[in-house]
Formats: structure tokens, C-alpha cells, sequence
């Protein structure tokens, strides 16, 4: 049985009801059919002149009450309503509307699936309220045209049954669709925030860490180069806090009063060549085509890329400077990295000074892959043919509606 059904099969009152809230509901609508059952009793007992038995209230009433039981056991009440009504129309000569509790109760069976006790219920409901009054000789046997109408009546609500069943399985399918829809939106946003979280916390301790190294080997006997990296120090740490609490503010509930920095993206490029040189790396920025405003997802994934792409060059490179490169097209933005690595004649670096490439299982080059992907773009990375490493992203600008 699916999560969202309640007992016997039957889909719960509305999306999100309870089981205290289902039974009231079941409640109200048994009391309901008991009290209609009752009243036409007593209107037609009133309109024939012949007063009801408290017997034939009895019957027609508890016919009524049996639903409250519908949801929990829909074939034992279809049972039970059948055996008085038939027990009724069999016996009494007032013709009480006792079938409405027969109605529900099969429409209820439908509705949970069980489409055997459905059918074997609508032909005893047919012999029943058709042939069995003229066994017990209450009432005359039903002409043919009576019959065939009957019948007719019959499968017209038995596809009325399904026709409701089916509206409720597509509605149900709807709502979990939107639920496992949201819970998509859910991990989609978590990635997000894990990614942005790696390439401040990357970026930005990467540059902190070589600063520090600066700061103590040069404390003694340089400390005005001392100073300038504890300022580095003090000015990208102020930046890092900033972008963190734009990062998290969507997980605060009060996220709309949260301090927000503002929105990374390619108009901040200076930021990154700043923290970069704080780093020891001269950064070039080269720009292709009229510079204009791009979409918000596209904007900060570009940014992110190379923010990832630089922090990937001051830590690993054996070289001193990069290029950024930005094409802008109609139909995409294009980014693209360069450090000069070991090219131009220059050794690499000893693996001792920290500055050879990452591991393959590092998260920087497939969490700016994802960023790509996630545009419907893509990413290249790789040494060069003259020496250094090459990061390249195009990010189509249709992809940010995706």
C-alpha cells in the first residue's frame, strides 16, 4: 500500500489529512446518509399514510452510521449495508431511500481497488431490490422494462465509481510528482550551496594560507612585507565572511533579513585578480565582444569557474602569472584560464613547495563541470600543449532556464 493511502487501499480524504481528521470526515458523512435515510423514511411513510415501524428507522439508521467504518473496512461494510437494505426491501412495504448508504459504500469499494466484491455487489443489489420483494410477496415482480432500466442504472454507477477512481489516481499522481519534484529543487539547491561553499572556502583559504607563509617567514626580517600579508590576510578573510553569509542566508529562516554580500559574477573579476595577487599571482583579464548583463545563474556560474580555475593556479602552478579570457556571443559566454605552469623553459616546481596539480579525486574541476552541465555547457581542462594547465567553460545563455 502507497504511503499516502489510508487503510484498505482508499486514497486519504485531502492531501495531508490524518487519520483523526479522515475519521471525522467519515464521521460527518455517515451521519449524514443515516439522517437522509431516515427523513425519506418518514416521507414516504407520511405520503402513504402508513406510519414506520421503529424497526424500519432502525435498519434505515444504522444502514447509515455503518459508513464511519467505510474507509477502514470497505468490503465488510459494503457486506453489511447490502445485507440490511436487501433485509429491508425484502420485508418492508415503505420504500425507504436506504440505498444511498449502498451507493456509498460501493462507490468506496471501487475507489480502494477492489473490483471483485464491486461487481458480485452490483448483482446482488440488482436480484435484491428487483426479484427479491417479489419472493416475499411485498411487492409485485419489476416489468421488463423495469428491469432493463434497473440494470442500466446499475452500470452507470459502476462507471461513474471508476470514472471518480481514476480522477483520484491521476490527482494523486499529481501530488507526487510535485512532491518528488521538490524534493529534486531540494538536493539541486544543496549542491548549489555545497558547491559555492567549496569555491569561497577554496578559494579564499587558499590565499590566507599563503599570505601566512609569507607573513612568518618574513616577520624578522622584512615585516613592512609582513604587514602587507596580514593585511591580505585581514581583507580576504573580511571578503570570505561576506560571501559565506550570502551563501548561507538561504538556509536562515529569516533568510530576507539576512546580510548579504553582492551577487558574485564577471563584473567583479577586479575581486578575484585583487585576492589572486595577494596570492602571488599576476592575473591578466582579456574580454572578447560588447560586454553586457547575463543572466543571474550564468553570471555566477562564470564567476565561479574562474574563481575555482585561479585558486587551482596559486596553489598548483609552478608559474607566477594567468590570463582570464571572456568571449561574449549572442547564444553563449565563454571563459578561459591560462596559467603558464612549467612552460617557457621554467622547471616545475619541487613537490615540496605544495605547488604541483590536485589529484584526480579533488572536487574543483567536477564541481566547475557540474556548474557547466547544470547550463547545458561544458568544461574542458587540461595541460597545454606549450606548457601550463588550461581551464575553458561555455555556458549557453538559453541554459538558465533550465
Amino acid at each position: 500500500m502507497n504511503a499516502s493511502e489510508a487503510p484498505g487501499g482508499l486514497p486519504p480524504a485531502r492531501p495531508g489529512a490524518g487519520p483523526a481528521r479522515r475519521w471525522i470526515t467519515d464521521a460527518v458523512i455517515a451521519v449524514a446518509v443515516a439522517a437522509l435515510q431516515v427523513a425519506g423514511t418518514y416521507g414516504a411513510a407520511h405520503h402513504h399514510g402508513v406510519p414506520a415501524s421503529p424497526l424500519e428507522y432502525a435498519v434505515t439508521a444504522l444502514a447509515g452510521l455503518t459508513l464511519a467504518a467505510r474507509r477502514r473496512f470497505p468490503v465488510g461494510v459494503l457486506v453489511v449495508t447490502g445485507a440490511l437494505s436487501a433485509g429491508y426491501w425484502a420485508l418492508a412495504t415503505i420504500q425507504s431511500p436506504i440505498f444511498l448508504s449502498d451507493i456509498v459504500a460501493f462507490v468506496t469499494v471501487v475507489l480502494a481497488r477492489k473490483r471483485g466484491p464491486a461487481v458480485i455487489a452490483l448483482v446482488g443489489y440488482y436480484l435484491a431490490y428487483q426479484w427479491l420483494p417479489a419472493l416475499t410477496g411485498v411487492r409485485a415482480a419489476p416489468t421488463a422494462l423495469a428491469a432493463v432500466l434497473a440494470a442500466a442504472g446499475l452500470v452507470v454507477l459502476l462507471g461513474a465509481a471508476e470514472l471518480l477512481r481514476l480522477r483520484q489516481q491521476h490527482a494523486a499522481a499529481i501530488a507526487r510528482s510535485r512532491a518528488d519534484q521538490a524534493l529534486r529543487q531540494a538536493s539541486e539547491e544543496r549542491l548549489r550551496i555545497a558547491r559555492d561553499l567549496h569555491d569561497v572556502v577554496a578559494h579564499n583559504i587558499s590565499v590566507i594560507n599563503v599570505q601566512a607563509n609569507t607573513a612568518l617567514h618574513l616577520i624578522d626580517r622584512q615585516p613592512e612585507r609582513a604587514v602587507e600579508a596580514l593585511t591580505a590576510i585581514h581583507e580576504v578573510s573580511r571578503q570570505a565572511l561576506a560571501e559565506l553569509r550570502s551563501v548561507l542566508g538561504v538556509l536562515r529562516e529569516d533568510g530576507a533579513s539576512a546580510p548579504l554580500a553582492p551577487s558574485p559574477g564577471l563584473a567583479r573579476l577586479g575581486d578575484l585578480t585583487g585576492t589572486a595577487a595577494s596570492a602571488g599571482l599576476t592575473v591578466r583579464v582579456e574580454r572578447d565582444g560588447a560586454q553586457r548583463p547575463l543572466p543571474a545563474e550564468v553570471d555566477v556560474a562564470a564567476y565561479r569557474i574562474v574563481q575555482e580555475a585561479l585558486t587551482n593556479s596559486a596553489r598548483h602552478s609552478a608559474g607566477c602569472t594567468a590570463t582570464v579570457y571572456v568571449r561574449y556571443s549572442r547564444d553563449d559566454v565563454v571563459v578561459q584560464v591560462d596559467d603558464e605552469g612549467p612552460g617557457a623553459g621554467r622547471p616545475a616546481a619541487p613537490a615540496s613547495q605544495g605547488r604541483q596539480r590536485p589529484p584526480a579525486g579533488g572536487n574543483g574541476i567536477p564541481g566547475m563541470t557540474e556548474r557547466a552541465l547544470a547550463l547545458g555547457g561544458s568544461l574542458q581542462a587540461g595541460p597545454r600543449a606549450d606548457g601550463g594547465y588550461r581551464v575553458r567553460a561555455r555556458l549557453p545563455l538559453g541554459g538558465a532556464a533550465r
